[in-house]
């Protein structure tokens, strides 16, 4: 898969970058593996608006995507690879040999007409199969990683993402993170070997505001246009900076720690993203 800038034939197109949807198959999802979706426009069950900036978009059917992969020893052929309009990354339509239909993330490499399969053990380390972190090569490069057995993929699943399995000494296996955090996780955890397909996601331009709007997402108002009264950082003599950053109810919001100090995982992670090199 590739991107594609188009031709400044209108304003809209002239700064406009999307994917070349090389990879896609089909246009028509599997009816029976969607769902439709009801859009809240940020209101709550009173009808009150509780979140700004949403409303609008274009109407979409969830995909029901497995992330478990649980049907260990079925072989499955991969249909077709499609397009889904609530995640980043592409889809892979799965026909099990009992004659079940899945979805699945679909990792890159991934052709139709392919076979994949999940297991516990004696299912090859090869693109698009699940298998846990005990049975996959060191150095392998996987995605939709689980964090406790059985729960479901929940790490690596965004375009492009993907870990490294970097070391296993006794229950646990040691991965490097898309966000560079390297963390040990437990060796019967389940992980697809590969990287998560539409890697040039992040290159994309939308080329005008109105693509926003089809995705659901209204004009934001900058704090500092604001009027005191409505924020913290509004009002003013001209244009004023607004002072240090900070949230509707006057929280700052940029620098502090989110993270609990004694979160029990913290025992789990060995190196940190912002971790000093050589301290």
């Amino acid at each position: 898969m590739g991107i594609r800038k188009l031709n400044p034939v209108t304003p809209g197109t002239r700064h406009k970058v999307i994917t070349d949807f090389e990879g896609v198959t089909t246009r028509i999802p599997e009816k029976s593996l969607t769902s439709g979706t009801v859009k809240s426009g940020g209101r709550n069950h009173t009808g009150k608006m509780t979140m700004r900036y949403i409303g609008g978009g274009h109407k979409q059917r969830y995909r029901i995507i497995d992330m478990k992969r649980n049907k260990h020893g079925i072989p499955a052929i991969v249909k077709t690879i499609e397009y889904d309009p609530n995640r980043t990354a592409r889809i892979a339509l799965l026909f099990y040999a009992d004659g079940e239909k899945r979805y699945m993330l679909a990792p890159n490499g991934l052709k139709v007409g392919q076979e994949v399969m999940s297991g516990l053990n004696g299912v090859p380390p090869e693109v698009g199969n699940t298998l846990p972190l005990s049975e996959i090569p060191l150095g392998t490069i996987v995605h939709n990683i689980e964090l406790k057995p059985g729960q479901g993929g929940i790490i690596a699943r965004s375009a492009g993402t993907f870990a490294q399995l970097s070391a296993r000494e006794g229950k646990y296996a040691t991965l490097k993170m898309p966000s560079g955090e390297v963390r040990m996780v437990l060796v019967t955890c389940l992980a697809t070997v590969g990287t998560v397909s539409n890697g040039e996601h992040m290159l994309q331009k939308s080329g005008k505001a109105g693509r926003s709007r089809w995705q659901g997402r209204r004009p934001r108002t900058r704090p500092v246009a604001m009027n005191p009264v409505d924020h913290p950082m509004g009002g003013g003599e001209g244009r004023a900076s607004g002072g240090h950053p900070r949230s509707r109810k006057g929280l700052l919001a940029k620098g502090k720690k989110t993270r609990k100090p004694k979160n029990t995982s913290n025992n789990f992670i060995i190196e940190r993203i912002n971790a000093k090199k050589g301290a």
